[in-house]
C-alpha cells in the first residue's frame, strides 16, 4: 500500500475494518451496500481497504445503512476525521470518545510483534494486580470500578498469545530496569517475574533482557516501542502495512512509512543483540524474581 498524502494510513485501515465488519453484521454484499448508498463497488472497495479518508457525513451515511448503534456511529465518525489528519502524530483524545482504542484493533490483527520496553513489563504479560498498580498510578481520578474495567481489557488483551488459531508471535526485550523497579511491592514483583517465566516458555513467545552491562544501545534513543507485521494474503502480498506504535503519555505515536519502519526495525535489531540469550534471560529473570521474594 503506497502511503498517501496525508500521512499514516492507519485511522483509514481502521475505520475499513469497522465498516467492513459493520456490512457484514449486516448480511450485505458489497455490490448491495453500494446500491443502497449509490456508490460504485470500486469506491466501497477503497474504503474498506484503506485506500482512502473519509467525511463523517459519508460514514454516517454507511451507518445509517447498516443500522449500527448511534454511540458506534459517533465513534466511527470521530475516526473519520482522523483518516484526513496530516502527519503521523494521531492523539486520539480529543476527537474519538473515550474507549474507542485504534491499537487494540491492530494488535488483534497482527500476525508478529517485536516489543522493546524500557521500564515496565509489556502490557500482554502483566499480572492483574502489576497491572492494576500501573493503571491506579496513571489514572489516580479514576474509581475502584473504572480501574478494575481497565485491568480487564488488559487481561482479556492476552487471549492473543494462547488462542487456538494463529497465536501472535511475540518477541520482547525488556530493559534490566523493569525487573528492579520495585511496582506494587516485592510480593506483586515476585508473581509478576514468575508469570514472565511461564509466558516467555510458550512456544510462539521469546523474551530477553538487556543487562545494566549492554551499555548504549539503540532503545535509549528510541524508547518503548512495538513493530506489528500482519498475516498475508493469498498472493504473498502484505494484508496490511508494517506498522509502529509507541504509547505516550498525552497521545499514541503510529507509523507506517516504509523508511520509518526499517529505522525501527534497524533499532530492534540492535537492541536484541545487545541482550543476553533466552537461557541467561531466563536466569536473571529468576534470580530477581527469587530476591524479591526473599525480601
Amino acid at each position: 500500500m503506497v502511503d498517501g498524502p496525508t500521512g499514516s494510513t492507519v485511522p483509514r485501515r481502521q475505520l475499513g475494518r469497522y465498516l467492513r465488519e459493520l456490512r457484514g453484521s449486516a448480511h450485505l454484499t458489497v455490490k448491495a451496500a453500494a446500491r443502497a448508498l449509490e456508490w460504485s463497488e470500486a469506491k466501497m472497495w477503497r474504503i474498506e481497504t484503506g485506500q482512502t479518508s473519509l467525511r463523517s457525513h459519508d460514514v454516517e451515511a454507511m451507518c445509517n445503512v447498516y443500522g449500527a448503534a448511534p454511540d458506534f456511529a459517533e465513534a466511527l465518525m470521530g475516526l473519520a476525521k482522523e483518516t484526513k489528519a496530516r502527519g503521523w502524530w494521531h492523539a486520539y483524545g480529543d476527537a474519538i470518545p473515550e474507549g474507542f482504542d485504534l491499537f487494540i484493533g491492530l494488535e488483534e490483527a497482527a500476525s508478529e510483534v517485536d516489543w522493546y520496553e524500557s521500564e515496565l513489563i509489556p502490557g500482554l504479560l502483566q499480572t492483574e494486580d502489576y497491572a492494576r498498580t500501573i493503571i491506579r498510578t496513571g489514572n489516580p481520578d479514576e474509581d475502584a470500578a473504572e480501574v478494575d474495567r481497565r485491568v480487564d481489557l488488559r487481561s482479556a488483551r492476552q487471549v492473543l498469545l494462547t488462542r487456538t488459531t494463529a497465536p501472535v508471535r511475540l518477541k520482547v526485550v525488556v530493559n534490566e530496569a523493569v525487573l528492579r523497579r520495585c511496582v506494587g511491592g516485592n510480593k506483586v514483583m515476585a508473581e509478576q517475574l514468575r508469570h514472565l517465566l511461564d509466558v516467555g516458555s510458550l512456544p510462539n513467545v521469546t523474551v530477553r533482557v538487556v543487562p545494566f552491562s549492554a551499555g548504549l544501545h539503540l532503545g535509549v534513543m528510541a524508547g518503548p516501542f512495538q513493530v506489528l507485521r500482519f498475516p498475508t494474503n493469498r498472493d504473498g502480498s502484505a494484508s496490511e502495512p508494517d506498522t509502529v506504535y509507541a504509547d505516550g503519555y498525552t497521545g499514541d505515536l503510529y507509523l507506517d512509512k516504509p523508511t520509518e519502519v526499517a529505522s525501527y526495525d534497524a533499532a530492534f535489531v540492535d537492541i536484541w543483540n545487545k541482550a543476553i540469550d533466552d537461557q541467561a534471560s531466563q536466569s536473571l529473570i529468576s534470580e530477581v524474581a527469587g530476591s524479591y521474594e526473599q525480601g
